[in-house]
């Protein structure tokens, strides 16, 4: 459900426990975040889109346009 995660994770080569930190996780959270086993709270997302420099809605797979709205 997220892939988009890993891949922006990994287009960066940061770690898996890098962005747990980030977010105040635990990597095994982090994980299943990116896996869909877990759903991601609304501000670990805004943070995410925030980091990333892009939308929740890109995050989340409903649209393709990477760039964040204004």
């Amino acid at each position: 459900m997220y892939r988009r995660l890993r891949d922006l994770r990994e287009d960066r080569d940061l770690t898996q426990q890098e962005l747990a930190t980030m977010l105040k996780v635990s990597q095994t959270t982090y994980s299943r975040y990116e896996s869909g086993a877990l759903d991601i709270p609304s501000t670990s997302l805004i943070k995410l889109a925030e980091f990333y420099k892009t939308s929740i809605d890109y995050l989340v797979g409903l649209t393709n346009n990477k760039r964040p709205y204004r």
